[in-house]
């Protein structure tokens, strides 16, 4: 048996806590990502927001049963930023999530055991002011059928909880369609009784 696990922690939208010692202001802002592209593009713009912050610190972990995951300390001392945000990302075993921590500096030096706390309080602030929701791990597929079994195969996907991210009408239908990890048995013996349906894990 696969020890994949079923399901993950993640946030659904977005959030934003800040924290401010001896003059510095930290701004924390969580985001539900999908992708390190994504990321990329929230940072940017983050960077237009807030263009005299001294530091747009952050960390980011992707997936599930898989070590994505960065952290960058964007000028603070090494280990005092990046590492204290991802902390809290894994202690709330989340993943799917981002953390920037926009830094204004108030001119006072803070050492790295200030820097820690900072970067450290003001995440785990953001985090705790959303939800925590628990999704399915989706293995992702690709359906190829005749019209006249669209109705059958949709009534599956819909019994097993299945989430369809595209449909193509073409001569047949195709569905790419992510199956919870827990229900794939079940979906590969019900989709096999439909005889004339082609199904293929996407890579």
């Amino acid at each position: 048996m696969s020890t994949q696990p079923d399901h993950y922690y993640t946030i659904d939208k977005p959030s934003f806590a800040e924290f401010k010692d001896r003059g510095s202001r930290f701004l924390a802002y969580a985001y539900p990502i999908a992708s390190a592209e994504e990321f990329k593009s929230l940072l940017q713009q983050l960077k237009k927001e807030h263009p005299k912050a001294v530091h747009h610190c952050f960390a980011y972990r992707l997936g599930t049963g898989t070590d994505v995951f960065r952290s960058n300390d964007d000028g603070e001392p090494s280990g005092t930023a990046g590492k204290p945000i991802l902390g809290q990302i894994d202690s709330k075993q989340l993943t799917d999530v981002a953390v920037i921590v926009v830094r204004y500096f108030g001119g006072t030096l803070l050492g790295v055991p200030g820097l820690i706390n900072a970067y450290k309080t003001v995440t785990s602030m953001a985090l705790q002011l959303v939800p925590v929701v628990q999704k399915a791990v989706l293995v992702e597929y690709r359906l190829q059928f005749d019209y006249t079994r669209q109705n059958e195969v949709m009534t599956i996907l819909k019994q097993l909880n299945c989430v369809i991210t595209r449909q193509a009408q073409e001569l047949f239908c195709i569905v790419d369609v992510g199956v919870p990890q827990s229900r794939l048995e079940e979906f590969e013996y019900k989709v096999r009784d439909l005889h004339t349906v082609e199904y293929n894990k996407i890579a």
